[in-house]
């Protein structure tokens, strides 16, 4: 990829949210790009500049406009499947979200419509997935199970919040493993090609949940040893509405539709019809055009910083916030203290007071925006036995002096609750 030299004065300008102020003059830190990160002009007036000028429906109109919005979305494929390494274009499916891919996936698992044996899915069969995901890879597995009278598993999370990895979980009646490539709360960054490996030792498939990944390291997704990868546009300075799918292309032409409507048939009669090619067999109606566009774009610009340069940034960042964090008294970090396989999420506890207390603190007084609550990851607060987080979670348009600004707030913070 292409590098230009990190300067990240220089990158705060292309985000028009950090010239603003907060009520009372106070300027804005964010630092809960884990949640949703914020979007550089050149992603918000590609998306104006589509919708003013160029707007249509993909894949449908044989008119000018029509054909401009066709090769910008289509592009912006082209864009996508670059960025993570796939080998083909065509294994490069727009969803939604991230959620909405990992339930494609796990439709087609049990489902009658696909006798492929690598998808057949009944009682006696396993799914196993890791105490640390988001419920997006929790509850579509769950349903599953429900549907088919297969068997859930799940690695552990060992004391200090690395995947309890225990090879013996993955049986020969395991159908797919599907575990995160970097926790949303721990930031740990997990093992996944050691895990592929075993999950096709034993001829099961595995899907990443790489919404953590995507937008802070590099990513090459059959360097991962991944049959499936899911990630979603709004974390990696894309817009909302707009997700991805990126599975093997032998898979994805296995699997059935997951919504029927216009532009994913090939033919339809009354009593039956055919189906488009993937991708489009997936992308049931209209498509969230200008979105799909946005993350071009977005693309466009993370390619351009350079991911190794973002990555370094945000290690820098990282290293920095432990050290900081260490000084804080009564702060309890719920995830990995080194640098070592951990990407810039870190969620802790202030003991003797509530998160929710501490996020409304650090906003109203300091303008310091994190996440407070179970970051849709509930299980895992569970087995560290506390019923919510802080988390602080840093991007490539995040600086030492915003960290600093953070450790005043909760500084501040405890004198309030002394």
């Amino acid at each position: 990829m292409t590098q230009i030299s990190f300067d990240v004065e220089k990158i705060r300008k292309d985000f028009p949210v950090f010239s603003r102020e907060l009520p009372d003059g106070r300027p804005l830190v964010y630092l809960d790009s884990g949640n949703s990160s914020q979007k550089p002009s050149q992603v918000i007036d590609t998306m104006r500049d589509h919708l003013a000028l160029h707007y249509s429906n993909v894949g449908r109109a044989m008119h000018v406009l029509g054909a401009e919005s066709t090769d910008a979305y289509e592009s912006a494929r082209d864009k996508v499947a670059a960025f993570v390494g796939a080998p083909s274009r065509d294994e490069i499916v727009f969803t939604k979200n991230a959620s909405e891919a990992l339930n494609l996936v796990a439709y087609s698992f049990g489902n009658p419509a696909n006798t492929d044996p690598r998808f057949t899915l009944g009682p006696g069969d396993e799914i196993v997935i890791s105490e640390m995901e988001h419920h997006s890879n929790i509850v579509p597995w769950q349903l599953l199970v429900q549907r088919t009278g297969a068997t859930l598993k799940w690695f552990g999370v060992t004391d200090d919040g690395r995947l309890d990895y225990d090879p013996s979980v993955v049986t020969e009646r395991t159908k797919i493993v599907s575990i995160a490539h970097q926790s949303n709360v721990l930031g740990t960054v997990n093992p996944v090609a050691e895990v592929a490996a075993r999950a096709h030792e034993v001829g099961a498939l595995i899907m990443l949940d790489a919404s953590q990944s995507v937008p802070h390291h590099p990513v090459d997704v059959t360097r991962l040893g991944a049959d499936f990868v899911a990630f979603t546009g709004h974390k990696m300075v894309g817009p909302s509405g707009i997700g991805v799918l990126w599975g093997r292309a032998g898979l994805l032409e296995a699997m059935p539709p997951f919504l029927g409507g216009g532009e994913m048939i090939e033919a339809v009669w009354m009593d039956r019809s055919t189906y488009a090619p993937v991708p489009h067999k997936f992308e049931a109606g209209t498509p969230p055009i200008v979105e799909a566009i946005g993350l071009g774009a977005a693309v466009d610009y993370l390619t351009e910083v350079g991911m190794e340069a973002v990555e370094a940034h945000e290690r820098t960042l990282t290293s920095y916030a432990l050290d900081a964090l260490r000084e804080v008294p009564g702060l309890r970090l719920i995830g990995p203290d080194s640098l070592e396989e951990r990407g810039g999420t870190l969620s802790f506890t202030l003991e003797g007071i509530h998160p929710h207390d501490v996020g409304q603190i650090l906003d109203d007084q300091f303008g310091v925006a994190v996440r407070v609550g179970h970051h849709c990851a509930r299980p895992l607060h569970l087995r560290f036995g506390i019923p919510a987080t802080t988390r602080a979670s840093f991007y490539l348009y995040n600086t030492t002096g915003e960290i600093d600004a953070l450790v005043r707030g909760l500084h501040h913070v405890q004198k309030v609750f002394a």
